[in-house]
């Protein structure tokens, strides 16, 4: 049995480190009843993946099509919920935001890792594709934290 129930994926926006993390997780997660979801820490209005982030992610085999910016809300939050924001900044600004927030964690933290999923908004096709890979090494490693800690349950 899996100690979480749902992974909620945090960007600023919505629009790209947060679907991407949720397709990777989609894909290599083999942990039964646990569901990704994404969300932006300031959506104002639903949006569409970046262009940017979809094409490479669909060169590298990932569907994003459907997807759209939405809005963290209180909800997220629970016992069950393991919410994982992409940088320690963000991390800082949602407990701003949220002052209550529970099992929040920077994806970095919570794989062990030095470094986040830093925004390469604006950025070249390379710098997405590079997104990607530092996305799907840290996704793994927080599949296998989530797996190691279910353990203990």
């Amino acid at each position: 049995m899996a100690r979480y129930k749902k992974v909620v994926f945090v960007s600023t926006g919505g629009t790209c480190r947060s679907i991407l993390a949720k397709a990777v997780f989609n894909k290599f997660n083999d942990i039964q009843g646990i569901e990704a979801v994404s969300r932006g820490q300031v959506v104002l209005f639903e949006e569409p993946v970046n262009q940017k982030v979809e094409a490479v992610a669909k060169a590298k085999g990932y569907s994003l099509e459907g997807e759209k910016s939405e809005q963290l809300t209180m909800d997220d939050f629970g016992d069950d919920n393991l919410v994982l924001v992409m940088t320690d900044i963000l991390k800082k600004k949602l407990y701003e935001d949220f002052e209550d927030a529970i099992n929040v964690y920077s994806v970095r933290e919570f794989a062990g890792e030095a470094v986040g999923l830093d925004s390469v908004y604006g950025g070249e096709l390379p710098e997405y594709g590079e997104l990607i890979d530092k996305t799907e090494k840290l996704i793994k490693l927080v599949i296998e934290r989530i797996k190691e800690i279910s353990k203990d349950i």
